[in-house]
């Protein structure tokens, strides 16, 4: 049974694997493509608008903090050719995130469509399109990809890369723990050296994939272009590659960790445990520690706290460039979110290698089972706190629950953990019925073969071909004796059963928590959802916004008189009107106005809106976007001289 049992298990996780990988697809087919918290929240021009002479650049706006390269604008005219020239800048400015992109000069009347791509602080791509026509609209030829960034071929692939990072990881840091935890001898048993080795080499893998494939993902959407090499230096500067280079270095780390555990440590195990053994049978164990079993404690202490910094090192990884670090409270969501994952690691991948132990392993103590279901209680403590916290951050309300995808997707994931926790239970039960009897059966019968050997090497003498026959039917014979045994022991194959079940079902869960992390969070899918519900409803009555101001600059002739409109003041386009008079009523020029409307509630904006000169003390503009009703915050400031300006500052009700 020594060779079969362990081939069987591993047949058993491959399936699982298999499964999961299955699952996933399917859990991404619900979800839809990955979005994330960033949006566009204004442009210059507006979408639709129709302009008299051709703008000099284009600006976009957004939410948040995004990242963007030269080639993330495009702008091209009615028969698809590109017309955007130079590279991007940032004008990014306090909380406001705005890029431009020049345009060519003297561009004829028609309409132009703008593409824009880049990737949210959370490390997913958000894409969009809008058009513009200067003079006149006319019929147009351009087009714009026809998926959304992150989705098609690539991001199938992204996203099952990522799962299986997340495995390789559960693997590594939870097969490393069960050993020096829960089963040092373990440390020294092939089936769980294969493990802890396959989940670096799988989990190394995937990191190099992932950083390959970021260039396609966030970008052009081919395949082929992961070997772009341009590309990939551009995503070394961002936070995400920043990201998988540490992983990857902390991955050089955890090999010498490896080595060390299945080497020295390996060795030192196997030296204590001889030594006491010795000792034990000439009663002098019990005066004095061994000088192995010494050494054994101070590398097993020096190899959990290096392992400790190790695994927290990668899972930071992850908190530092997704959900985790964009939102709400970012200072105690990332620490929790590496509690999280460690604790997940710890949990699944324990749960794994006691699978792997118990089928390849069968001798395994009962008091290293009841190790690691302490560990394992103590690892469901840590993420009932954790995810209960990062639950309420990332979902919001109640009815974001049922209402958006994450919430869904969310109410699954505790399902299956729920359903996880009932076979756990069962796993428990046996572990108390577990005895000792396995092992001391398992060694009785290598006695009796190593006897009945002897004997029959007396037997044959020196006829080689006879030794070679009998050592076969000794091993086939032992074999049997082993199979006998452990189907025989009840307690560690209901043990057996119910830990491949929770196996099965933790595989399950880790697919639906990768769906997750690429699902926008509860908490901004209701905003995003409220907004389009406020857009598409009929529009309320609205009443102008009619505001008169007195300001002075401080500077000679800056005394004067604000007068500004702003008409139906509601959702959408506005048009709005500013009037400069001097202290005797008549119209004053000045050389700048600015406007800027703010809705602090909703963390929108500023807004900015710069009004065309129509006459002296004049100015207007037709599209003053306003993208939902509330109190904002309206700002104007004037500029009297080069060095002379001031702001008013005034709230009024929109919608």
């Amino acid at each position: 049974m020594t060779a079969t049992a362990p081939r069987f298990g591993t047949r058993l996780i491959r399936l699982l694997l298999v499964g999961a990988v299955t699952v996933l697809g399917l859990f991404g087919a619900l979800s839809g493509t990955a979005s994330a918290h960033a949006a566009l929240t204004g442009s210059d021009p507006k979408d639709g608008a129709v302009v008299d002479v051709a703008p000099q650049d284009i600006t976009l706006t957004f939410s948040e903090q995004i990242a963007m390269g030269d080639d993330s604008i495009r702008v091209l005219d009615p028969s698809s050719k590109r017309v955007d020239v130079a590279k991007m800048r940032d004008l990014s400015q306090g909380g406001t995130v705005r890029y431009a992109v020049g345009l060519k000069p003297g561009l004829p009347d028609g309409t132009y469509t703008v593409a824009w791509q880049a990737v949210s602080a959370d490390s997913h791509p958000v894409s969009g399109a809008f058009t513009f026509s200067v003079g006149a609209p006319s019929a147009t030829t351009a087009t714009v990809p026809d998926q959304e960034a992150g989705g098609g071929l690539v991001g199938t692939v992204y996203d099952t890369v990522r799962y299986i990072s997340y495995v390789g990881f559960i693997l590594l840091v939870g097969g490393a723990a069960f050993v020096l935890a829960c089963w040092q001898r373990g440390a020294s048993v092939r089936p769980l050296q294969r493990l802890v080795v396959g989940g670096w080499v799988t989990m190394t893998a995937a990191t190099l994939v992932l950083l390959l494939l970021r260039t396609p993902y966030t970008g052009s959407g081919k395949l082929g272009d992961m070997f772009d090499l341009g590309g990939l230096s551009d995503v070394l500067d961002t936070k995400t590659g920043a990201a998988l280079v540490s992983r990857l270095l902390l991955l050089g780390a955890a090999a010498l960790f490896i080595a060390v555990l299945f080497g020295a440590y390996a060795k030192r195990v196997t030296e204590a445990e001889s030594e006491t053994g010795s000792e034990t049978e000439s009663g002098a164990g019990s005066e004095r520690e061994s000088d192995a079993g010494k050494a054994k404690g101070d590398l097993t202490f020096g190899l959990s706290l290096g392992g400790a910094v190790v695994a927290a090192g990668i899972a930071g990884t992850w908190a530092l460039s997704e959900h985790a670090s964009t939102g709400i409270q970012t200072g105690l969501a990332m620490p929790l979110d590496v509690l999280h994952l460690l604790a997940v690691a710890a949990w699944l991948g324990g749960l794994v290698s006691l699978l792997v132990a118990l089928y390849g392993a069968p001798d395994i103590e009962r008091a290293a089972v009841r190790r690691f279901s302490r560990i394992a209680f103590v690892s469901v403590v840590v993420l009932a706190v954790t995810g209960l916290y990062q639950s309420w951050r990332q979902v919001g309300s109640w009815d974001a629950w049922t209402g958006t995808s994450y919430g869904q997707l969310l109410l699954v994931k505790v399902g299956l953990i729920a359903v996880l926790l009932g076979v756990a239970w069962f796993s428990r039960r046996w572990t108390g019925l577990l005895g000792e009897q396995a092992k001391t059966e398992t060694e009785t019968s290598a006695d009796a073969g190593t006897e009945d050997g002897a004997e029959e090497a007396e037997e044959v003498g020196a006829d080689p071909e006879r030794a070679v026959q009998l050592a076969r039917q000794r091993t086939a014979l032992a074999t049997a004796r082993k199979k006998r045994n452990r189907d025989a022991d009840t307690e560690r194959s209901g043990l057996r059963r119910s830990v491949l079940t929770e196996a099965g079902i933790a595989l399950v869960v880790l697919a639906v928590t990768t769906a997750l992390t690429g699902t926008e969070p509860g908490r901004t899918q209701e905003k995003e959802v409220g907004r389009s519900s406020t857009e598409a409803a009929a529009p309320a009555p609205a009443r102008p916004v009619n505001l008169t101001e007195p300001f002075d600059t401080g500077g000679a002739k800056g005394k004067g008189t604000l007068r500004l409109t702003l008409d139906p003041a509601r959702p959408g386009a506005n048009l709005m009107h500013v009037w400069i008079d001097g202290p005797d009523g008549k119209p004053m020029d000045v050389p700048e106005v600015k406007v800027a409307y703010t809705l602090k509630s909703e963390q929108i904006g500023p807004l900015p809106v710069v009004p065309e000169r129509l006459a002296p003390g004049h100015w207007s503009t037709a599209n003053v976007q306003i993208p939902m009703p509330g109190d904002w915050n309206l700002q104007v400031t004037v500029r009297t001289s080069d060095i002379d300006q001031t702001t008013i500052e005034k709230n009024v009700k929109i919608g």
